[in-house]
């Protein structure tokens, strides 16, 4: 945000200087980026006098003048064609720097002829291009400062700009008398009233205006004026002046009123040519497949949901953000209707985001106005066209209503000591709130319309203390109170993230670091390289995506390492991935990755290599360690860079997803150049529910003095059928007695039929009140048989 000296004084009237302004809004939380005093670069140099101009003696376009300054009379060559006698000049002396030339002026001879300094052109002081003559100063004083003499007959050439950093929750701070109020309120000056305006219409606007239901709330009021006979061209010079000052690039008065008013008063406008349009308006959502070409010349695609300002030939405006080329103002522009809408912020945000447009008037109504000024707002840029563009208005034509934002907050004196350490008189708090317009009444501040970052008591002691200066702050040694118990810092996921990482590391894993950014070939293999995952200027070619995994990291580090010799890995991250390129769009994964052997070949055993086996055992520890619950679900329909027969999927119940792990895709290893086979492991442990104990003690260990007892079952099953099936069904037989089932043999052939197979379960007894008689032991086991045969079809093998 920019602003001038003067612009600035239009709202408070202040003797400050600038660096005493620069530092106070710093203070304000209103941060000084930049400080620009064009007056400071002239002032080295001073007027000067010509007495005689004469031809050079050895060049047609060079004259030597004698010159009065406030040191004598001094002899300089000078190759303006307007360099003549009796007019003032000015001049740039030997050792002055010259900032439109970059040159420090020095004594020398040009064309054998001494000359003792520079008559300065406007180029070559910077104050515009012009440079086809030298300038010429209708009146001044020899030696007099250029600078001081410009700054008391065009002040406007030499107004100081400060630029400063807007922080998202002070809206109110984009516009100019949004800072004079914080200024006024430091006491830096006194904040003028807006002058009266009153605009008295004489016809009604023949455009009418609709909002769409559909709307939802995107467009809480939409006002307009339609103002005929305007006589639109370039705007006045003052006006002119304060856009260049500022950055910004006049266009014709219509358009500059809108700019005008989007930095003076915070309060962006639009305006339509009035005979462009084609009947009325309809503020509406955009349909897919609609277009518009908007007024930077680019044509855009528009989304459904988008809001549109319509006509009868379609979109003529993006809402808040940009207005469309066919409907803009041009300087034949002769009926003008103009626009003072509100929009929600977070539908604006997200349109400029999609459509990838930046605006000023976006950058505003993303962060909020005010709604109780957007028809006084629309009224004073109409009085100010007819002043300076003559026409005729109509009456306000007003859809919608404006939002009550009406709201007030505890006011407690006290609360400034305790929130922020500072000492204030309650005077002195209610002064400081009600020049930054809050109305303070009894122990109740009503928030004003344009602060709607102020949402409780804390925020009003917070405004008192930015206002009265935290610099005034002075520390205080804390009395001592003893030892104390820290509270806890990390979250409860964090600290399961921690324990994950430690396990993984115990197991054997090293743990890698790796970019969060890849390249486009390995992010298709593992589900992403869309367009929403890919960066727009990546530092390199090979981290152009957003990784959707932890494996191709991991699959890179292991061909290198394979590279230079190391063929036995055991390779783990834990990071984030990503599914879109959103806040919000990635989550915490936990890989691992295990190529080459498990076991060299030695005295207990030949080698081994790592197999589906190995990944799923270290992702149960790593399950066990997060808390996850003891009854999971296996599936196989895991994403395609598994091996589609060694893989498995981890749920808990039908829907939610813990984990993967199994053999990768040998498509994928030889697209990553990894010499396999390799086993990894996937988690998510966000996705593994918190234990519902909240207490720090350990649950009461629960052992029984009774001798269990275990009995062996061989079950004749079709060979598609899973093991985990029949665990489960053998578990249900007596919840409260068997304590454990596992699986300890699985056959196929021999004398088996084809396409069945054997599998042989231990299930263990516990008895908790009594030893169990045979009796006992016999009925629950022709529970488990007649659970596993009902849930599997298994036959009990003889």
């Amino acid at each position: 945000m920019k602003l001038t000296l003067s612009w600035l004084r239009d709202h408070l009237d202040t003797t400050a200087s600038v660096p005493e302004i620069a530092e106070a809004l710093t203070d304000l939380g209103l941060e000084v980026e930049d400080l620009h005093d064009p007056a400071a670069a002239l002032r080295p140099f001073t007027i000067a006098k010509v007495l005689d101009a004469q031809q050079h003696p050895n060049a047609d376009k060079l004259r030597v003048c004698r010159v009065l300054t406030d040191d004598g009379e001094k002899q300089i060559v000078c190759g303006a064609p307007n360099a003549r006698t009796g007019i003032m000049v000015v001049l740039a002396k030997p050792g002055v720097y010259v900032p439109g030339i970059d040159t420090t002026i020095g004594v020398g001879k040009i064309r054998g002829v001494e000359s003792f300094g520079m008559m300065a052109s406007e180029r070559e002081l910077q104050l515009s291009e012009e440079h086809d003559g030298i300038i010429e100063l209708p009146s001044g004083e020899v030696g007099e400062s250029f600078a001081d003499w410009l700054g008391a007959n065009d002040p406007a050439r030499v107004d100081p700009v400060i630029e400063i950093k807007i922080t998202p929750n002070r809206p109110d701070a984009l516009g100019l008398r949004g800072i004079a109020r914080d200024l006024a309120a430091r006491g830096l000056g006194t904040l003028k009233p807006l002058p009266e305006v009153s605009v008295q219409g004489t016809f009604d606007s023949p455009v009418t205006v609709t909002l769409d239901p559909a709307l939802d709330g995107g467009c809480p009021l939409f006002a307009t004026r339609l103002i005929r006979g305007v006589r639109n061209g370039p705007s006045p010079e003052w006006l002119q002046a304060r856009l260049r000052a500022i950055g910004l690039r006049p266009i014709s008065f219509l358009v500059d009123v809108t700019n005008f008013f989007t930095f003076d008063l915070n309060r962006p406008l639009h305006v339509f040519d009035a005979d462009k349009l084609a009947g009325g308006l309809t503020v509406r959502p955009a349909k897919d497949g609609e277009t518009l070409v908007a007024l930077d010349g680019k044509t855009y695609a528009l989304s459904a949901g988008q809001i549109v300002i319509a006509d009868g030939h379609g979109p003529q405006s993006l809402a808040g953000i940009m207005g469309g080329e066919e409907t803009g103002v041009t300087e034949e522009t002769v009926n003008v209707l103009v626009e003072s809408a509100l929009w929600d912020p977070i539908r604006v945000a997200a349109t400029g985001r999609a459509q990838k447009i930046t605006s000023d008037a976006r950058y505003r109504f993303e962060r909020g106005v005010d709604p109780a000024f957007a028809e006084e707002g629309l009224d004073r840029a109409v009085a100010m066209i007819l002043r300076e563009a003559g026409g005729e208005a109509s009456h306000r034509n007003v859809a919608g209503a404006v939002p009550d934002t009406a709201r007030a907050y505890r006011f407690d004196p006290t609360r400034l000591r305790t929130l922020v350490g500072m000492d204030l008189p309650e005077e002195e708090q209610r002064r400081i709130l009600e020049a930054l317009s809050f109305r303070v009444e009894g122990n109740e501040a009503w928030v004003p319309s344009w602060r709607p970052d102020v949402r409780g008591d804390a925020d009003i002691v917070e405004e008192v203390a930015r206002v009265a200066s935290l610099t005034r702050l002075q520390g205080q040694p804390l009395p001592s109170k003893g030892p104390a118990v820290p509270q806890a810092v990390l979250t409860p996921a964090q600290v399961r993230l921690g324990a994950a990482r430690r396990m993984a590391a115990a197991l054997g894993y090293n743990e890698l670091v790796t970019y969060a950014f890849i390249d486009g070939a390995s992010a298709r293999l593992f589900g992403g390289g869309d367009e929403a995952r890919r960066i727009g200027n990546p530092i390199a070619s090979d981290l152009s995506d957003l990784r959707p995994s932890l494996l191709p990291g991991l699959l890179k580090a292991a061909a290198r390492n394979q590279a230079r010799g190391f063929a036995d890995l055991a390779l783990f991250e834990a990071s984030e991935t990503f599914s879109g390129g959103e806040p919000g769009e990635q989550r915490t994964e936990v890989a691992g990755l295990l190529v080459g052997r498990a076991q060299s070949k030695g005295v207990h055993g030949p080698a081994r290599p790592y197999d589906v086996f190995d990944a799923k055992a270290d992702l149960e520890a790593l399950l066990s360690t997060l808390g996850a619950p003891q009854k999971l679900q296996m599936r196989r329909d895991g994403a395609p860079w598994w091996h589609p027969g060694r893989h498995g999927v981890v749920t808990l119940g039908p829907k939610t997803v813990l984990a993967e792990f199994g053999e990768l895709h040998p498509r994928v290893l030889k697209a990553m150049d990894v010499k396999g086979p390799a086993v990894a492991f996937t988690l998510w442990p966000d996705a593994v529910p918190l234990p519902r104990a909240t207490g720090r003690t350990r649950p009461r260990l629960e052992a029984s003095d009774l001798q269990a007892v275990e009995r062996d079952f061989a079950f004749v099953v079709d060979a598609g059928v899973e093991a985990q099936a029949l665990v489960q069904a053998a578990q249900g037989a007596d919840k409260a007695l068997i304590s454990e089932v596992r699986v300890f043999d699985a056959f196929q052939g021999g004398s088996l039929p084809e396409g069945k197979k054997s599998l042989a379960l231990t299930v263990r007894l516990q008895p908790r009140e009594a030893t169990l008689t045979e009796k006992e032991i016999e009925a629950i086991s022709a529970k488990v048989i007649d659970k596993v045969s009902k849930a599997t079809g298994a036959t009990l093998r003889t």
